[in-house]
Formats: C-alpha cells, sequence, structure tokens
C-alpha cells in the first residue's frame, strides 16, 4: 500500500476505533482464537489420516486410544473454532453498528447545534445522506477488520507450518501469498475512484429526491413529472455507472483471486505426490498440507475485502467530516427585559441584512411593543416582515443594535405552517406532558376545537407527512395552537392565517387578544379586515421601519401607507 494511502487507513481506523474500542478488541480476540484453531485443525486432519485412516485400510483395524485421541483432537478444535466465529463475528457486527449509530448521532447534534442560517446554506437531502447512508458507509470497514487483523496471524502461523512440514513443497505455496496481496493492492488503486464517485453521486441522488418528494405537490401541480423522472434519472444513472465501474473492477480481481490458488493448488498436488512417493512425506502430511493451503486462500480474499472497502469507507468518512468539520456557528442571541417591565419588545437601533456586501433590509430600528397589545406587521412583498419576526424570535442576528423580548419567550409560527406525521396531540405538545386543559384552550383561541373534535380519533388523529390529511386552514391553526400550547408570552404569527376567511381569522384574531392580559400577539398581516383590528401598526416601508401607530393615524399621516391599504383592497375585490 502507499504511504499516503496507508496513513489515509491508518487515520481512519484510528478515528472509528476511538468510538467503541471494547467490542472491536474482543472481535480480534475471537478471530485470533479462530486463526489459531485454523492452524491448529490441519495438524488433527494429518493425525486423523496417518493414525486412524490409513491404518483402519492398511491393517484393517482401529486402535480405540488412537481413535480418541483423533476425536478429542478434532472435536475440541472445531468447538473451540466455531466459539472463535461466534464471538468474532458477533462483536464486529456490534463494533460496526455502533460506531455508525454513534457517528450519526454526532452528525445530528452538530446539525441540530447550528443557526438557521446554517441550514439555508445546505440542502436537506445532503444532510440527510450524510447522516444515513454515509455514517452506515463510514463505519462498514469494521465489519471485515477483525478477521483481516487475525489474517496476519493465520498466515504468519500458516508459513511457518507449511515450511515445518515439507520445505520445497512450504516455499511453493508461500509464494502464492505474496502474489494475492499484490492483486488485491492492484485492486484497491483502481477501485479508489471509483467508491468516491459513486459516495458523491449517491449523496446527490439523495438529495434530489428529497427535494422531489418535497416538492410533490408543485411537481404535479404544473405537470412536471417528466422533467423530474428525467433529471432523477440522469443523476441516478451517474450512480449507475460509477457503481457498475466498481463491479467491474471486482469482477476482474475475484476470477484472479480464485484462479491463482487454483492453479497454485494443482501444482502442490503434483508436486506432493512426487514427495510421498519419495518418502518425504506421508499421506497424511499432504492431506493436511492442502487443506491448510485451501484453508489458507479465503481468509486472504478477506484482506482484499478490507482493502476494499477501505477507501468505501473513507470517502463515507470524508463526507461525515465535511460537515463535522464545519465550526459551530454562534446562535443568535436575544436579551432578556427585567422582570415586571411593560414591553413585550424593544428594538433599538437595529439593523440587518443577509450578507456584508448585500443592501440592508433595514436600518436604524427603534420601537417599543406594550404588553398585552396586536401589532400588525405590515409592508410590501420583499420589505422585511419575515425578517423582523425572525429578529425577534432569536433566529438571526442584527447586523447592528438589539433586541430586547419579554422573559416570557416567544414563539414563531411561519408562514407555510409545519406538521409532522404524528398524533394531532404530538403536534401541539412536541412530546411534553401539557394539561389537557392547556391542550383545550390553545385549540379554542386557534378556532381548531370544532373540527379537531369532529375528526375520528379527536387529537389522537394521526395527521399524515407535513400534516398531509388536514386543508392549509387547518394546518396554519394547528401550528398556531402549538404556539399558544407553548405558554411564550409573545407570538410571532407570520401571515399564519393567510388561509383562513376573513370571519374566521378576525375571530382568530379576538380569541387570541382575550387570552391574557400579558400575551402580546405580533402579525404579519395583509388584510385590511386583520389590520383594523390591531391595537398598533408596525409599518415597513424603503428599509425603514415607522414607529408604533394605530392604522386610523397612518392613513392620515403616511401616503405609502394609504396607499398600500388601497391596493390591499383591490387584490381582495379582485379574489
Amino acid at each position: 500500500m502507499e504511504p499516503s494511502r496507508l496513513r489515509l487507513a491508518i487515520s481512519l481506523l484510528r478515528q472509528l476505533l476511538k468510538f467503541h474500542p471494547k467490542p472491536f478488541l474482543i472481535a480480534v480476540a475471537g478471530a485470533s482464537v479462530y486463526a489459531v484453531c485454523t492452524v491448529a485443525s490441519s495438524f488433527g486432519l494429518g493425525y486423523v489420516v496417518d493414525h486412524v485412516i490409513i491404518p483402519r485400510y492398511q491393517l484393517n483395524l482401529i486402535d480405540r486410544h488412537t481413535f480418541l485421541i483423533a476425536s478429542i483432537i478434532v472435536v475440541g478444535i472445531g468447538l473451540l473454532r466455531a466459539v472463535g466465529v461466534v464471538i468474532r463475528r458477533s462483536y464486529a457486527g456490534i463494533s460496526h453498528w455502533s460506531t455508525s449509530e454513534s457517528l450519526s448521532t454526532q452528525l445530528i447534534r452538530h446539525v441540530m447545534s447550528q443557526p438557521s442560517r446554517w441550514h439555508q446554506r445546505h440542502m436537506t437531502g445532503d444532510l440527510v445522506a450524510r447522516i444515513g447512508v454515509d455514517s452506515d458507509t463510514a463505519a462498514s470497514v469494521l465489519g471485515p477488520l477483525p478477521f483481516s487483523t487475525s489474517v496476519v496471524l493465520l498466515v504468519g502461523l500458516t508459513s511457518i507450518w507449511l515450511v515445518v512440514i515439507d520445505v520445497p513443497l512450504g516455499l511453493l505455496a508461500v509464494t502464492v501469498i505474496p502474489l494475492l496481496f499484490g492483486l488485491n493492492l492492484g485492486y484497491q488503486r483502481r477501485i479508489d475512484r471509483h467508491f468516491d464517485s459513486a459516495q458523491k453521486a449517491l449523496g446527490d441522488l439523495s438529495e434530489a429526491v428529497h427535494e422531489s418528494f418535497d416538492g410533490v405537490m408543485v411537481v404535479k401541480a404544473f405537470g412536471a413529472e417528466d422533467r423530474e423522472h428525467v433529471r432523477l434519472a440522469t443523476i441516478s444513472s451517474k450512480l449507475k455507472d460509477a457503481r457498475i465501474r466498481a463491479v467491474n473492477a471486482r469482477a476482474i480481481f475475484e476470477a484472479l483471486v480464485d484462479g491463482t490458488p487454483s492453479l497454485v493448488n494443482v501444482s502442490l498436488i503434483a508436486y506432493g505426490a512426487v514427495r510421498v512417493r519419495s518418502g518425504s512425506l506421508t499421506i497424511g502430511e499432504l492431506s493436511s498440507f492442502i487443506y491448510l493451503f485451501t484453508l489458507l486462500v479465503f481468509p486472504l480474499r478477506i484482506i482484499g475485502y478490507l482493502l476494499s472497502e477501505i477507501p468505501h469507507s473513507s470517502s463515507g468518512f470524508k463526507r461525515v467530516r465535511e460537515i463535522l468539520d464545519e465550526p459551530l456557528e454562534p446562535q443568535p442571541t436575544v436579551n432578556l427585559l427585567p422582570v415586571g417591565s411593560k414591553s413585550a419588545v424593544e428594538v433599538r437601533s437595529a439593523s440587518f441584512s443577509y450578507a456584508d456586501d448585500s443592501e440592508p433590509i433595514f436600518t436604524d430600528v427603534t420601537f417599543t411593543i406594550p404588553v398585552g397589545s396586536i401589532v400588525a406587521v405590515v409592508g410590501e412583498t420583499g420589505s422585511g416582515k419575515s425578517t423582523l419576526l425572525k429578529m425577534i424570535a432569536g433566529l438571526i442576528n442584527a447586523r447592528t443594535g438589539s433586541v430586547h423580548v419579554t422573559e416570557g419567550g416567544s414563539a414563531l409560527v411561519f408562514q407555510e405552517p409545519f406538521l409532522f406525521s404524528g398524533s394531532l396531540q404530538f403536534n401541539l405538545t412536541l412530546g411534553k406532558s401539557l394539561p389537557i386543559t392547556d391542550i383545550a384552550r390553545a385549540l379554542w383561541a386557534s378556532v381548531s376545537e370544532e373540527f379537531v373534535s369532529e375528526l375520528d380519533n379527536g387529537i389522537d388523529t394521526i395527521v399524515g407527512e407535513r400534516g398531509i390529511s388536514l386543508s392549509g386552514g387547518q394546518r396554519q391553526r394547528i401550528a398556531l395552537a402549538r404556539a399558544i400550547a407553548s405558554g411564550r408570552q409573545t407570538l410571532l404569527l407570520d401571515d399564519t392565517t393567510s388561509a383562513l376567511d376573513p370571519t374566521t381569522e378576525s375571530t382568530v384574531i379576538d380569541r387570541l387578544a382575550s387570552l391574557s392580559e400579558t400575551t402580546t400577539t405580533i402579525i404579519v398581516a395583509s388584510r385590511p379586515t386583520t389590520i383594523k383590528i390591531a391595537d398598533y401598526v408596525l409599518f415597513i416601508h424603503s428599509g425603514v421601519v415607522h414607529d408604533l401607530s394605530t392604522h386610523d393615524e397612518l392613513m392620515l399621516t403616511s401616503t405609502p401607507y394609504k396607499n398600500l391599504m388601497m391596493s390591499f383592497e383591490i387584490d381582495r375585490k379582485a379574489s
């Protein structure tokens, strides 16, 4: 193996074995017992042939004492060998799957510790592939490794024993060992690039499939099934081609590995017969010799399997490390207002842009929202309404200035509600133990109690992936109920009621207002009816966030706001 490849293999194994060294060492011990018993079994075979089988045919007698000894040798070695195999396979599997689980867990924790902006730069499908397929691939080398380590011991013991039985015949047999190693190394060099390209293609395919399934409704709505089929087929073809090249290389390798020992075995039998005729070997020793050589061939193939698995495992581990080596980015911070503060949110001289060299979304924003009020955030499309809510929620940091929220915290309900595939109760509580009164209160406030009660299983109803069994308005109301059930003092609604009819939306706003004197609601709104219900309006225009005002005041003092309200009315009448 080339020095760079050897260093790569050693580095890979050292990092993998840090996770669960104990089961690996037990597997190596079992493999060593197997190796010793494999060499010893050839001695047992020779003893049986020379002292039991040949006397039986030549002298027509069996010495019971000798037969008992032979039986004990054969059975004892067989049992020990079986125990070694069971230990090796069991603990090699434990080492493999435990390491795979630990890698996946470490990767999940790292990914979940990254802020939301980091996730926006990474495709979900690619992350899923690295956590699942790549983690498993990275640990796969630990499966054959214990057996492969015992092969080194087996080869050493076998080589010595073959030469001890008969020097000329032993030297001929031992010559096949470097030949097979040479084939293995050549195969490993060829297979490296195929595994790298195949692993990358597998990640690309997972990413594309996840994206396609995630947007299946959009694909169907626009009749883009054929385009998606072609796109996925193209990516699949790259994976197929890489796998085919790897299989072709492996087929050639296995043919050579199978053929070479067979040719050598024929030579050994022919030359061994000559040695038996000359009296240099007994029939039992030749039988032991051929048996041992035959047993040696399969373990040598395991070395080849290990060497082929190293680049495969290395490709997966490299993709895992690419994520783990990314430093944890600082989490956005939100300052807490002192206990008893009459303000729910205070934003002080804040500005925000998505990149240092990009145009700021808004600059020098300062406003204060009183506790218990309902505030409508109004602005044109792309003015930064959702960005402002994310900043208040602590999902992104202000570039300059600061954001302060009440100690009760905030809960953000996104414009596109996300529901898990479990029950309604799980979606409302996210696994927390909440009093049924709190759940009922949240359902009432979100105007969900009626349709939930009509479901066959009530709050125990399974909603399907992303809540597919519910309508858009129902999903929005369940997402809102989840935020209310969390008990946060500030509710941030990012156009959360857009799928509701005006009457239901008005009922939702009225019920939110009656929840508690300490519950503050900040809602991105585009319906004049909703905006008029709000206590205050936060108007965003041309990168400027105007201080809190009432709807009537803004209609009198702000021409851009008045024009925007008129456009909302026109859109509402047109729809």
